[in-house]
């Protein structure tokens, strides 16, 4: 057993064979088969999870299936089982150290579930950007230490479908198989270059982002890729058609991407902008096998855009009062510090903007005193001490 946590490299120079047909899962997906899984909660301090979601086959985001490696066993839970009672696990979840890859997304949708909220954290995708790894996905980084060759399709797959397939959840189960060894051997090299703490202050702002949610819907998210560059009838098209999309998706159950894309919406925008009439807007519209279905109200909803006054549309959010353009100076310190970030970055051998990205910059160079209030405290001390911000 202690050799699946080997490094791939040095299991084949011991014989190991590098190899996941033996692996096995617990799948739960009957009222009250949580009991082994809570049992084996109580024993551990450290738990490995993974989720996956419905956001590529419905209008509204559903987490369908959870994965835990605890104390050696994987479990799989089939959320979507009626009559499965959950508040228990959280309860016992909430209680440990969480290892995940790439929790940003499963952060929100936990919480967004039930209020979800974890003690502590490590995510193994944050780990491979500080290293500076050019590929940070699971997949990539699983095929790199292990010799496994992931099945992308369970990416796609509509996991909201059941029963799952037994190569789904081998897929599911995969996910989190081998998170212990990755996640050694990425604290291992990160402890060499020193990089431990500044893990740890990622993780912790991961937590406080991921418990705001998802941002809620506003009157404003139809203005969508250069409608900004809209003044008269294109606005109301634009406004039509993406509320159409919507109502759309919603009835069909979809994501509004599979009605249409956004790049429908803004070039019948733009050509609506130009002057072009009802018929040559839809002249150029393709929807696919649901074509004939939906394409008279795609039709209307063009009709009653052109027709609208773009005045009565709700109103661009102002900018805000407190607001004020940086001065030329400003500006000066600005492209200073975004040459030492780049600098330092380069000499780290990570990604500039893990350090600062482009919003950080101007706010430092408006109040550089309170860089430590907009940087986490490892990227204020790589900064602070460079030539733009060293005198000021």
């Amino acid at each position: 057993m202690i050799s699946r946590f080997l490094p791939h490299r040095l299991r084949r120079l011991l014989g190991v064979k590098v190899t996941t047909r033996t692996l096995s899962f617990q799948l739960l997906d009957q009222p009250g088969s949580l009991a082994p899984l809570l049992a084996a909660l109580d024993r551990v301090d450290e738990v490995f999870l993974d989720t996956e979601a419905d956001n590529m086959y419905h209008y509204k985001t559903r987490v369908c299936l959870l994965q835990f490696l605890v104390d050696g066993q994987v479990y799989l839970v089939d959320v979507l089982t009626p009559g499965l009672k959950l508040e228990p696990l959280w309860k016992s979840l909430a209680k440990k150290h969480l290892v995940m890859h790439g929790s940003d997304f499963d952060l929100r949708l936990l919480h967004d579930l039930c209020g979800f909220r974890p003690k502590s954290i490590f995510d193994t995708m944050l780990a491979a950007q500080l290293l500076g790894r050019q590929r940070i996905g699971l997949g990539a980084l699983l095929e790199e230490h292990f010799g496994v060759a992931v099945d992308k399709s369970g990416q796609k797959a509509n996991w909201s479908q059941r029963p799952i397939t037994p190569k789904l959840l081998h897929y599911a189960a995969l996910d989190v198989w081998h998170l212990p060894a990755l996640r050694d051997i990425l604290t291992a090299e990160l402890a060499k270059l020193h990089r431990l703490p500044w893990l740890e202050q990622q993780c912790r702002a991961q937590i406080e982002s991921g418990s705001t949610g998802f941002a809620p819907a506003t009157e404003n998210d139809w203005r969508i890729g250069r409608s900004e560059r809209l003044r008269g009838a294109g606005l109301g098209v634009l406004h039509a058609v993406w509320h159409w999309r919507e109502q759309q998706a919603q009835r069909l159950d979809t994501p509004p991407f599979k009605v249409c894309g956004n790049a429908l919406l803004i070039k019948l925008a733009e050509a609506a902008e130009h002057g072009e009439s009802e018929a040559a807007l839809l002249a150029g519209v393709h929807l696919g096998r649901r074509h004939d279905r939906i394409f008279p109200s795609l039709a209307a909803a063009i009709r009653a855009g052109l027709a609208r006054d773009p005045k009565t549309l709700p109103r661009r959010p102002g900018r805000d009062p407190n607001h004020v353009s940086l001065t030329q100076s400003e500006i000066e310190l600005q492209d200073r510090i975004k040459t030492d970030r780049d600098r330092v970055a380069q000499k780290l051998q990570i990604e500039p903007t893990l350090i600062a990205n482009r919003s950080q910059l101007a706010q430092i160079a408006r109040f550089p005193e309170k860089i430590g209030e907009t940087l986490l405290p490892w990227q204020a001390d790589l900064l602070r001490h460079e030539p733009a911000l060293k005198n000021t």
